[in-house]
C-alpha cells in the first residue's frame, strides 16, 4: 500500500506536471520558428552534447524514480537492477582500496572487495552509487518546482501583458512584494512552516521562483498585443481565451522553454544550497547537497575523506554547467537576428 500511496502522490504529480509542460511545447514547437530554431540548434555541436548530458543525468533519475515492489512491502528501483548488488562496507573506504579507514590510521579488512570506484561513505554506502541515486532527488525538485513556477509566471505574466490596467496593477503589486524579501530567508521561512520534504522543498521554490518569468512573459506579450495579428484577432471577434491559448502562448513558448532549461540549473543549486544549510532534504535520502554539507567534517578528519564530497560537487557541476551551455545554445537558436 505504501508503494502506490508513493506512486500516487509524488512520482505521479511529477509525470503530470512534465506531462503539461511538454505538451506546451509540443504545441508551439508545430509553428515555422520553432523548425527554424531547432535546424539552427542541431548545428551547434556545444548545445546538442549539453543536451545528451543532460538528457543523461535525467535517464538515471528516471531509472532511480521507476520503483518496482519485491514483497514486504519493499520496493527497488531500476537503478538498483541495472547496477546490480554492490555490497556495503562498515565504514570508510578509499576509493579502489581493500581498507577500511579509522580514526587513527587504514585498517585492512580481507573480506572487502576492491569494486568501490569512489570509495564508501561513513555508512558504508557505495559514493558512486550515492552520486547516481541523488539524479533522482534533482529531477524530483526541478520537474515538480517547475510545473509550479513555469504556469504561474507564464499565465500572469500573459494576463499582465495583455489585459493591461487593474490586472497588471495586482500582479505588479503581487511579484514586487515577493521580491523584495530576500530569496533565502522566504525559502527557509515556508520550509519551516511546510516541514523536511522533497515536495516541501519544492513548493517553496516554486512559489518564489515565479517572478522572474512572469516578468519577462509579461514584457513580450505586451510587445506582441501591439502586432497586426493580435489587432487582426479582437477585429475578427475572438474571445480573450482564444487570443490568449491559440495566438500569445505559441509566441511566447520560446521564452518559458529558455527559462526552463536555465531554471532547472538554479532549482539544483537552490536544492544544495538548503541541503547545506540544514533545511533541505530529509536525513537518507541521497542528495548532492547532503554529500557536500557531510563533506565539511569530513575534510577535518585524519585521515582525509575527499572522495563523497568529489564525487557530489563533480555531479552537480557537470548538470549545471550542461544545462547552462544548453540554455545558451538554446537563445541563440531562437534568436530572430540569426535570420
Amino acid at each position: 500500500m505504501d508503494f502506490f500511496t508513493h506512486w500516487l502522490t509524488q512520482d505521479l504529480l511529477l509525470i503530470l506536471g512534465l506531462g503539461g509542460i511538454a505538451f506546451l511545447l509540443a504545441r508551439a514547437a508545430r509553428s515555422d520558428r520553432w523548425s527554424r530554431a531547432a535546424t539552427r540548434f542541431r548545428a551547434d555541436r556545444t548545445g546538442v552534447i549539453a543536451l545528451c548530458v543532460v538528457c543523461l543525468y535525467l535517464f538515471i533519475g528516471a531509472l532511480e524514480t521507476c520503483r518496482v515492489p519485491v514483497g514486504g512491502g519493499a520496493t527497488k528501483s531500476m537503478l538498483d537492477f541495472v547496477i546490480g548488488g554492490i555490497p556495503d562496507e562498515r565504514s570508510y573506504s578509499a576509493p579502489f582500496s581493500n581498507q577500511i579507514l579509522t580514526d587513527t590510521k587504514p585498517q585492512p579488512d580481507p573480506l572487502k572487495s576492491q569494486s568501490h570506484i569512489l570509495g564508501t561513505n561513513q555508512l558504508g554506502q557505495d559514493v558512486l552509487v550515492q552520486t547516481l541515486k541523488a539524479c533522482r532527488t534533482a529531477l524530483i525538485i526541478g520537474g515538480l518546482t517547475s510545473a509550479i513556477y513555469i504556469p504561474l509566471g507564464a499565465l500572469f505574466g500573459i494576463f499582465a501583458g495583455y489585459f493591461r490596467r487593474w490586472v497588471d496593477d495586482l500582479i505588479q503589486y503581487i511579484y514586487s512584494t515577493l521580491a523584495s524579501i530576500p530569496p533565502i530567508l522566504l525559502l527557509v521561512s515556508i520550509l519551516f512552516v511546510l516541514g523536511p520534504g522533497l515536495g516541501s522543498i519544492s513548493i517553496a521554490l516554486g512559489v518564489t521562483g515565479w517572478v522572474g518569468l512572469c516578468r519577462l512573459i509579461r514584457g513580450e506579450t505586451m510587445r506582441q498585443s501591439e502586432r497586426s495579428y493580435i489587432t487582426a484577432a479582437r477585429a475578427l471577434g475572438q474571445s480573450h481565451w482564444n487570443i490568449i491559448s491559440r495566438h500569445l502562448l505559441p509566441n511566447v513558448m520560446h521564452l518559458v522553454l529558455i527559462n526552463f532549461v536555465l531554471g532547472f540549473s538554479g532549482i539544483v543549486l537552490s536544492e544544495a544550497i538548503l541541503s547545506y544549510l540544514g533545511v533541505g532534504c530529509p536525513v537518507g535520502t541521497a542528495s548532492w547537497g547532503v554529500m557536500i554539507d557531510s563533506g565539511r567534517s569530513e575534510l577535518s578528519r585524519d585521515p582525509v575523506v575527499w572522495w563523497n564530497l568529489t564525487a557530489a560537487t563533480t555531479a552537480l557541476f557537470g548538470l549545471v554547467l550542461s544545462l547552462n551551455l544548453l540554455g545558451d545554445s538554446l537563445r541563440k537558436a531562437f534568436d530572430p537576428k540569426r535570420g
